[in-house]
């Protein structure tokens, strides 16, 4: 029943995406005379036709990507399907969506608060993901609303990237890309990681319950060790790959803190703090969920006796992705 509700919504939602999708694109081809992407640069746009075919596109993509407030499915599909098809779903295909977002914005003759608009879904986004996470005590749910997070710091990237080409500030537009788009290899390096994590845990245990479990780590090493990797570079801690991506986009938004405008400075500066605050909520979350799974004494001695490590394959497909966590 639950798989069925998760399908249902994610269709009714991919669907309305799509349709959006489709609607941003047939503008674009009615403006420019042509269906081929090459001419979609030389179409000719008034602000409000771009800002319509922006709008479109933002929402319809953003429904894909799991952006707040349109990430509802997000939660319900990532824990109905299995582990691997998980890591898959979170690591690249919901990162199919910030392309297309970028595409649009590369196509449009850009307005500055197309990259405000951006930055506050963004900064909603990790906010309320980061605060839905602490509540679950289903892992995989848990994983998955860290996904709505990891969307909204991306977001919070590309948002400086796009206000710095309306502005024509080549530094802020730069930094601002480079920060959104390193944080989503990383974003698929270690969620990838976090969910094979999961999925060997649920292999063993049989459970996504985190509640009653407990002492796993004295029998699984191997994953506790990866999925203790997997939950440090969630967190942004050096020297990690996720702090590395989320100092560049500190770096993009004090840039567009310190510039002109009172309103886009107040927006950018907002957003530096609740990318701060994401992050502390982040390390709070991810410390309870390791240590509860992981630490401490067993709550079900039935399932502690029959937990053993996940296979070879398992743990080699885990440690690939530490590897990339470090490099």
């Amino acid at each position: 029943k639950k798989s069925l509700k998760a399908t249902v919504i994610y269709m009714g939602i991919a669907h309305l995406g799509g349709a959006m999708i489709l609607a941003a694109f047939l503008l674009l081809a009615k403006s420019s005379g042509s269906m081929e992407f090459a001419e979609f640069n030389i179409a000719n746009l008034t602000p409000l036709n771009a800002s319509i075919i922006f709008l479109l596109a933002f929402i319809g993509f953003g429904s894909k990507a799991g952006m707040f407030p349109i990430h509802v499915w997000l939660p319900k599909a990532h824990p109905a399907a299995p582990s691997n098809v998980s890591a898959l779903m979170s690591g690249i295909m919901i990162k199919v969506a910030i392309f297309g977002i970028i595409k649009f914005c590369l196509w449009l003759p850009v307005m500055s608060w197309w990259g405000i608009l951006i930055l506050i879904v963004g900064a909603l986004s990790a906010l309320l993901g980061v605060l839905y996470a602490l509540t679950q005590h289903d892992y995989k749910a848990l994983l998955a609303y860290h996904s709505v997070e990891n969307i909204g710091i991306i977001l919070l990237g590309i948002g400086c990237g796009v206000y710095g080409l309306a502005i024509h500030s080549p530094v802020l537009a730069a930094i601002g890309f480079l920060g959104g788009l390193y944080h989503v290899l990383n974003h698929a390096t270690f969620k990838g990681l976090l969910f094979l994590g999961a999925g060997s845990v649920l292999y063993t245990t049989h459970t996504k319950d985190m509640e009653i479990l407990g002492g796993l780590a004295k029998k699984m090493p191997y994953t506790a060790f990866a999925f203790l990797i997997g939950s440090m570079a969630i967190t942004a801690l050096p020297p990690l790959n996720g702090f590395v991506s989320e100092w560049v986009t500190y770096q993009a938004m004090i840039q567009g803190a310190i510039g002109e405008g009172v309103s886009s400075r107040v927006v950018f500066t907002l957003s530096v703090v609740a990318l701060a605050l994401t992050g502390a909520l982040a390390v709070m979350c991810f410390v309870k969920v390791y240590s509860v799974i992981f630490g401490g004494t067993p709550r079900d001695m039935k399932i502690f006796e029959k937990a053993k490590e996940a296979p070879a394959s398992m743990v080699i497909g885990m440690f690939i992705l530490v590897f990339g966590c470090f490099a």
